[in-house]
């Protein structure tokens, strides 16, 4: 959520920033909205101290109170409960609009429309001919029958699949791999957090209100299936206050998601890339806010170790301003190359939010000991995305005979050297 002090104390920004994202931002009815909220606040304060006063004197005289004191405290509680009613549907008018805006861009972020405006920023290795056509992940999954498309179909219809035998134990591998990648050598400390969560929590990460149609729910319980870990991680200290020494917090967990992915009829639609279920390690962070952005560098270094620890060609983009996540102010894409499919697989999106989901959930920290609560900064990023790393693995490491060799790091975690 967007402070309304700094949408008040310099909106001209704030406007820049919102249609820089390709915003039609409301700031004029913020500013009324804020304004009216204000003078409701004042005059209930001024109607609160005067019943204090008349209370008081009447408590002074040991008396009983007279029919003009009784009047006038019924006429004042009555103003009373008129304006809180009026200032409430104010802060709600208000509240609505502001969950309604996404988080202003930093500078740094390229501007542009969409993800033509993205910007390559870092390249690993390059990839390399292989010298034969490298069977894509779908033609692979069909002659060896590690994934199954038609079973997950006829089990909950079009993007769901079933992994088999060595499929399965790939993916299983690369999780185990990186979350203890994560906890034994980058300091992140594992979750397991539930795959279901209250609106509150969806309302906290940015997901709702607006991408509500996004989502599965079960609304008979009003609880939502998580479209990534962030979710959960960004609730565990809602309305908390945690002391400066805590931070930073260094969070990790692997979790199912679940995502209606509203696209294109016929896009992405072959093999398992773009899929209403799937499977994810996320890293997610509380730090000080001067310190933010050094650990979005840090974050973003976390997982591309992943890849040049498999030996995955990759690329870092910068995404442009129509192109950020809702809750972001800066994000960068993570990709690698697939040469069956030959195209560049996004296999984490790395994000600061600032104080944007600690606003929305009220998580604070104090600076220092007796200091006043401020809002720390959380930022997130998968560390990493499967299918897609089962696709890289299956596509980057496929041999001349249509074998796949698996990597050597995830040999003592598959317990078998090569695919079928």
């Amino acid at each position: 959520m967007l402070s309304i002090e700094q949408i008040v104390n310099d909106p001209d920004f704030v406007r820049r920033k919102l249609i820089d994202r390709g915003e039609t931002p409301p700031i004029e009815e913020l500013i009324e909205l804020d304004a009216r909220r204000r003078v409701f606040v004042q005059e209930g304060d001024e109607l609160r101290a005067r019943r204090n006063e008349v209370s008081r004197g009447i408590g002074q005289t040991g008396g009983k109170p007279s029919p003009d004191q009784i009047a006038e405290m019924r006429s004042v509680g009555d103003q009373i409960k008129s304006i809180e009613g009026e200032q409430e549907g104010v802060e709600r008018a208000l509240n609505d609009l502001l969950m309604a805006l996404p988080n202003l861009p930093m500078d740094s972020v390229p501007v542009g429309p969409d993800e033509g405006s993205n910007v390559i920023v870092r390249e690993g290795p390059t990839p390399v001919d292989p010298g034969f056509d490298v069977e894509p992940n779908w033609d692979f999954a069909d002659r060896t029958g590690i994934f199954d498309l038609a079973a997950g179909a006829r089990m909950s219809g079009a993007r769901f699949y079933v992994l088999k035998g060595k499929g399965a134990a790939l993916q299983r591998a690369l999780s185990d791999w990186m979350l203890d990648v994560h906890t034994r050598e980058h300091g992140y400390t594992e979750i397991a957090p539930p795959f279901m969560v209250r609106s509150e929590a969806m309302t906290a990460s940015g997901n709702l209100p607006k991408f509500a149609d996004n989502l599965f729910r079960d609304a008979e319980e009003d609880l939502w299936l998580i479209p990534t870990a962030e979710v959960g991680l960004n609730y565990l200290h809602a309305g908390e206050i945690l002391e400066s020494d805590e931070l930073p917090l260094k969070y990790v967990a692997h979790t199912p998601c679940f995502r209606r992915e509203r696209t294109a009829a016929g896009r992405d639609t072959r093999g398992i890339k773009r899929v209403h279920q799937f499977e994810k390690v996320e890293m997610f962070q509380y730090v000080d806010p001067e310190q933010s952005d050094g650990v979005l560098e840090a974050m973003i270094d976390d997982a591309i170790d992943l890849c040049e620890r498999l030996g995955l060609p990759w690329r870092l983009l910068a995404l442009a301003t129509g192109d950020i996540s809702f809750q972001s102010a800066q994000t960068f894409d993570l990709e690698v190359w697939a040469p069956g499919s030959q195209e560049w697989l996004e296999v984490s999106s790395l994000s600061n939010c600032t104080d944007f989901q600690a606003r929305r959930s009220n998580t604070r920290y104090r600076p220092e000991p007796g200091a006043g609560p401020r809002f720390p900064h959380t930022l997130n990023g998968s560390g990493l995305a499967l299918p897609r790393m089962v696709i890289a693995v299956l596509e980057n490491f496929q041999q001349p005979d249509g074998t796949v060799t698996i990597p050597e790091p995830l040999r003592s975690y598959t317990g078998f050297d090569s695919i079928p």
